[in-house]
């Protein structure tokens, strides 16, 4: 399945505008939030639908069809799991055309026992991402009709695996740790490059996975906030920012935890590529009504007038919209998940007759990324790095 040009934009916008929010270590998905905004925004009249549409980035009465092209797309992603859930109360009698829109397997029924629906909401969250979110982050009361959920899995193991070494960073936040250090060698200088963006030049690593999924790390300048390596990581997918590759980057110091050098050899080598990372694993827990603006989410918290006359006769507001999400980057792959719930390295003296060109990026500093499909480009989980796994005692971490 193709995805519009335009349903990307406006996903990957979505991701923009959440990343500019980014102040510390997290991870989130704006893929896991567009979808139930935009169906939201094809339901909701007056102020909350013109909100929504904003949020969305797509007129409301686009907003559906692009949600479940966005949708049919997504399950056919190799390395991506997704899914979308509906519960309703029986007495919430829901509009034919709304409601046809949805896929048949999504609906379910909200009992009224909050801990039955409770362990049912949670059981689909932990089956549909096969065990990466355990939890519906959903807030369940007595006065929730319907419940509308994503949940997306995302799996990938390197074309090339890391080795895991242990990572002493001489500088920085993280001086003073024994961090899993991961480190590989490629001819492939391409896939490092440096953005010069407005806030400071970035420099792009991409680590390519064995199914279509790529996992980009942003490093910009020491001065630059989370917010604007990750923002500008989303205007290079778009191509907003240039960027130069390896190939074409001058010797010296070329971009942010990026040298260039001129290495002597004995025989004829070709240009490597060494990169030195960190293993890392973190979950966040977002509650979307506390960044209501960004969501599109202000007038439709409002529970005193319903707002989504397209969705049903009855008078309905939301009353929470939090995601739940994951990241694992390790030695031979990448893990994310993410459910989001609206309810609502020779001995001898060598003669060195050859030079060849090394490029070293070393990210052992708090840096972004950027988790994508490869062919449409478009973004699925995203994040910033500031806690990395520490080294056990053997020396090694188990991210796979």
């Amino acid at each position: 399945m193709r995805i519009a040009r335009a349903t990307t934009g406006a996903v990957n916008g979505l991701t923009a505008r959440w990343a500019r929010t980014v102040t510390d270590g997290t991870a989130f998905s704006a893929a896991g939030v567009w979808p139930l905004l935009a169906l939201l925004a094809d339901g909701a009249g007056g102020a909350a639908r013109a909100e929504l549409a904003d949020a969305v980035g797509l007129p409301a009465g686009q907003a559906a069809g692009a949600a479940r092209e966005l949708l049919a797309a997504m399950a056919s992603m190799p390395g991506l799991d997704s899914a979308l859930g509906l519960w309703r109360k029986r007495t919430l009698e829901l509009k034919e055309t709304w409601e046809a829109g949805l896929p048949a397997e999504a609906h379910g029924v909200l009992t009224g026992d909050l801990g039955a629906d409770r362990a049912a909401l949670d059981a689909w969250a932990e089956k549909r991402t096969g065990g990466l979110i355990e939890r519906m982050p959903v807030g369940l009361t007595d006065g929730t009709e319907m419940v509308l959920a994503s949940a997306l899995a995302l799996r990938t193991d390197w074309l090339r695996p890391f080795e895991e070494t242990p990572l002493w960073p001489a500088d920085g936040p993280w001086r003073g740790r024994t961090l899993v250090g991961l480190s590989r060698r490629s001819a492939l200088l391409d896939r490092v490059g440096v953005a010069d963006t407005p806030d400071g030049a970035v420099t792009e690593l991409k680590v390519l996975g064995d199914n279509g999924v790529s996992v980009h790390l942003l490093l910009g300048e020491e001065r630059m906030a989370p917010a604007q390596v990750l923002t500008a990581g989303v205007d290079i997918l778009a191509g907003r920012h240039p960027v130069v590759p390896g190939p074409r980057l001058p010797y010296g110091d070329a971009g942010p935890g990026l040298r260039i050098e001129k290495m002597r050899c004995v025989t004829p080598q070709p240009p490597t590529l060494s990169v030195r990372t960190v293993a890392y694993g973190m979950t966040a827990e977002h509650d979307l009504l506390a960044a209501h603006r960004l969501f599109g989410l202000t007038t439709a918290q409002d529970a005193t007038q319903g707002h989504f006359p397209g969705i049903s006769d009855a008078p309905l507001a939301v009353g929470s919209a939090r995601q739940s999400a994951m990241a694992r980057f390790g030695a031979l792959g990448f893990r994310a998940g993410a459910v989001t719930a609206v309810a609502v390295a020779a001995a001898g003296i060598p003669e060195f007759r050859y030079v060849t060109t090394l490029a070293r990026a070393t990210f052992d500093r708090p840096f972004g990324f950027l988790a994508l499909d490869r062919r449409t480009r478009l973004v699925l989980a995203a994040g910033w790095v500031t806690d990395p796994e520490p080294c056990r005692e053997d020396g090694t971490a188990d991210q796979r």
